[in-house]
C-alpha cells in the first residue's frame, strides 16, 4: 500500500495518524507512507521521530472575527489544494487518510478532486470545522463517539463508529517492565498540559512539585509543552526543584506510552486521544479541561469520566495549586480509591480502534 497521511497543529491530531501509519506497516511491511503537513508544524518533529518523510503545504486556520489574517487564509486554503495535487501526483498513493487540523484540508479535498480513496478520522465528540466540511467529499468518516453523527450533513453511510486510536506499545510493555526501565520505585506521578503546553497548569503543577512532590516519597514528571519550557526552566534553576532527583521537568514525554503505563495517577487536559489512552490502560485521572475549544467539547468529555467516577474534574477557572494538592494526596493515599478509580476507567475503553480504521481503509482501498 502507498499511503498519504494529514494531521497537524497538535499532538492531538498528528498521533492518530502515526498510529494508524504504524498499523498500515503491521498489516502491509513493504507499504511506503509518506506524511504531508504546515511548514512550521509540530508535525515536523513528531513524525520524523518516528521515521517518516514529509512534505509540505502552507495554510492556516480562520479566525472567528473580520481580520486581514482571514483574507491569507482564505488564500492558502485555495492556492494549498493546487500544491497538494502536485505531491499527490508524485507519490501516487493508493488512499490518503487525515486525522484533523488545517493541513488535512487541501490534502483530502485534493485527493477527492483526484477521485484517490479518502478517509478522515474525528477523534472529538465535537467535530472540527475541516473535518465537518471534507464529510461531503471524502469516502469515509471514521467517528469516535457515536454521539458525533448529528454534526455531519453527509451520507450517513460514510460513518463508521471505530473509536480513537492509541498508541501501539499499549498493548506490548507491562506496567512493572515500564516502571523498571524508568527506574521507579515509589507512587508515580505523571502530569502534562498538552503538547504546547498549558499556562495555568504549569503554575499549579509547578507550585505542587516544589511544596508536595519533592517532600514526598514518589516520582513526579511534568512537561511543560514546547512554548513554555524555556521559561520554567528558568526559574527551575532558581528554585532547584529537580535537585531532589524524585522530580523531573520536561517539553514534551516522547514516550508517552511507557511513562503513562508506569503512572499510578495521572493530571491531564480531556482531549479524546488522552482520554482513550487512560482509558484504555485504566490509569485514575485528574482532568483539568481545556476553556479555549470548540463547544467546551473537552468539559464535555471529562464530565463524563468524572460522573462514572474514573476520574476528578477540575475546571481550570477553579485550578488552585492547593486543591490540586489535595487531590493528589487523596487518591495516592488510598488504594480503595485508586482501585475503584481505575476499574471505572478501563469500562470507558474503545479498545481495537486503530483495526477497525484499518478495515475501513481496506474497504475503499481500489
Amino acid at each position: 500500500m502507498r499511503a498519504v497521511l494529514s494531521g497537524g497543529g497538535t499532538a492531538g491530531h498528528i498521533n492518530p495518524a502515526i498510529f494508524i501509519a504504524k498499523k498500515i506497516l503491521e498489516k502491509e511491511p513493504d507499504s511506503e507512507i509518506l506524511f504531508v503537513g504546515t511548514p512550521a508544524g509540530m508535525e515536523n518533529r513528531l513524525v520524523a521521530k518516528e521515521g517518516f518523510p514529509i512534505r509540505h503545504v502552507e495554510v492556516m486556520g480562520f479566525q472567528r472575527k473580520l481580520s486581514l489574517r482571514n483574507v491569507k487564509a482564505a488564500y492558502l486554503a485555495f492556492s494549498s489544494v493546487g500544491k497538494a495535487k502536485k505531491i499527490l501526483r508524485s507519490f501516487k498513493p493508493d488512499v490518503v487518510i487525515g486525522t484533523g487540523g488545517y493541513v488535512s484540508w487541501p490534502v483530502l479535498k485534493a485527493a477527492s478532486s483526484m477521485k484517490i480513496p479518502t478517509l478522515i478520522h474525528e477523534q472529538n465528540a465535537y467535530p472540527g470545522l475541516t473535518t465537518r466540511k471534507l464529510s461531503q467529499v471524502v469516502d469515509r468518516v471514521c467517528l469516535s463517539f457515536d454521539a458525533s453523527r448529528k454534526y455531519f450533513s453527509c451520507d450517513e453511510g460514510k460513518m463508521v463508529l471505530t473509536g480513537n486510536p492509541t498508541a501501539p506499545e499499549l498493548g506490548t510493555l507491562s506496567a512493572r517492565k515500564a516502571r523498571s526501565e524508568l527506574g521507579i520505585s515509589a507512587p508515580f506521578l505523571l502530569s502534562y498540559g498538552g503538547s504546547l503546553g498549558a499556562t495555568e497548569i504549569n503554575k499549579a503543577v509547578f507550585a505542587v512539585a516544589k511544596e508536595y512532590s519533592c517532600r514526598k516519597p514518589i516520582f513526579h514528571t511534568h512537561a511543560f509543552g514546547v512554548r513554555e519550557y524555556e521559561e520554567w526552566m528558568n526559574l527551575e534553576k532558581t528554585e532547584g526543584i529537580c535537585r531532589f532527583g524524585n522530580v523531573k521537568f520536561c517539553d514534551y514525554i516522547y514516550d508517552m506510552p511507557k511513562q503513562m503505563l508506569a503512572a499510578d495517577l495521572v493530571i491531564s487536559r480531556s482531549g479524546a486521544i488522552t482520554l482513550a489512552e487512560l482509558s484504555c490502560l485504566g490509569k485514575p485521572a485528574i482532568l483539568i479541561p481545556s476553556p479555549n475549544v470548540t463547544d467546551n467539547h473537552q468539559y464535555k468529555n471529562a464530565l463524563v469520566y468524572a460522573e462514572e467516577g474514573a476520574a476528578v474534574l477540575i475546571e481550570e477557572k477553579d485550578l488552585t495549586s492547593e486543591k490540586l494538592k489535595n487531590e493528589i494526596d487523596r487518591i495516592l493515599n488510598s488504594p480503595e480509591v485508586l482501585a475503584s478509580m481505575s476499574k471505572n476507567m478501563k469500562k470507558l475503553a474503545f479498545p481495537g480502534a486503530t483495526d477497525r480504521i484499518w478495515e475501513e481503509i481496506c474497504k475503499i482501498r481500489k
